[in-house]
């Protein structure tokens, strides 16, 4: 059964995240990418959870409280990838600026990601970690930059000068970005110093630009998205961020790493033989200006 909460749900009777029938009316074609519904509200943040029972309430708190005081029009969406435990029910009873979206069985981080996104409707739409890896102000911040048009892609980084790191990082998970890092500014951008960094910011247009033409469904996503957003000519940025939580990552140096590798490879490989459209949206000019800001 599909379980959701006042958000998009995805057809369980599809087997793979790239056949679902509401991914598939935003998938990019020669012709570009369908409408997708208008923006009406200023931000969305997506939260990737699987089995997150217990740490995601409190994370939950921490965004509204935040956000509340932010001023912001916002939603935040958790992107639930098939977990077994309350996760999916745990946004009912906090008002409407909270739902969830819901695979019907665990797929993977980009395949969650990717859902949620194409089912976002803010004008700026970002995602971080269901631990709150990095303080919240690099959220607002990376806003700011969308919301001024200094650029419609924000790529958190902890390289950056201004970057800072408030907790220890545990050897292994140390070891396994920066061996991923050498990968990927190898073959995939040198400009994007931490691909796989936990916050990413996008204008709505580049979030269904982005996302309607990505198909990794593991950890490598992040990667693909960097790709995508430099063949698309989305202009981007390196976005500061402060490390405050190094807690349990599912990603594990030893099983995921020629995985992710392999995915990096095949999706190089489909934009180095031109299987992606690069015709842009058409349209995005209706979708502007819709949103009426709550007091």
């Amino acid at each position: 059964m599909t379980r959701w909460n006042g958000a998009l749900p995805v057809d369980e009777a599809h087997d793979s995240c790239s056949d679902d029938p509401n991914i598939l009316s935003f998938r990019a074609t020669t012709e570009g990418v369908a409408d997708p519904a208008p923006s009406d509200h200023e931000l969305t943040v997506i939260i990737p959870a699987f089995n997150e029972e217990r740490r995601l309430p409190k994370t939950l708190a921490q965004l509204s409280k935040f956000l509340d005081a932010s001023r912001l029009d916002y939603r935040v969406l958790v992107a639930d990838d098939g977990s077994t435990d309350r996760t999916p029910t745990l946004t009912q009873g906090l008002g409407w600026r909270f739902s969830t979206v819901s695979l019907p069985e665990n797929r993977g981080k980009g395949c969650t990601v990717r859902s949620a996104m194409l089912a976002a409707t803010g004008e700026v739409v970002a995602f971080t970690d269901a631990d709150l890896p990095f303080n919240l102000l690099s959220l607002t911040e990376g806003y700011r930059w969308i919301a001024e048009r200094r650029c419609e892609v924000a790529f958190g980084t902890r390289h950056a000068a201004q970057s800072a790191q408030l907790v220890a990082r545990r050897w292994g998970r140390t070891a396994a970005t920066h061996a991923f890092q050498f990968l990927v500014r190898s073959f995939i951008s040198r400009d994007v110093s931490d691909s796989q960094c936990g916050l990413k910011v996008f204008s709505r247009r580049a979030a269904v630009e982005i996302f309607s033409r990505a198909t990794i469904d593991g950890f490598a996503f992040d990667t693909e998205v960097v790709m995508l957003a430099a063949r698309l000519g989305l202009t981007h940025a390196c976005l500061p961020v402060t490390l405050v939580s190094d807690q349990a990552s599912t990603v594990s140096l030893w099983r995921h790493s020629l995985p992710m590798a392999l995915d990096v490879a095949r999706a190089r490989w489909r934009l180095g033989t031109g299987r992606i459209a690069t015709t842009h949206h058409t349209n995005w000019g209706r979708l502007a200006g819709s949103r009426q800001r709550v007091a």
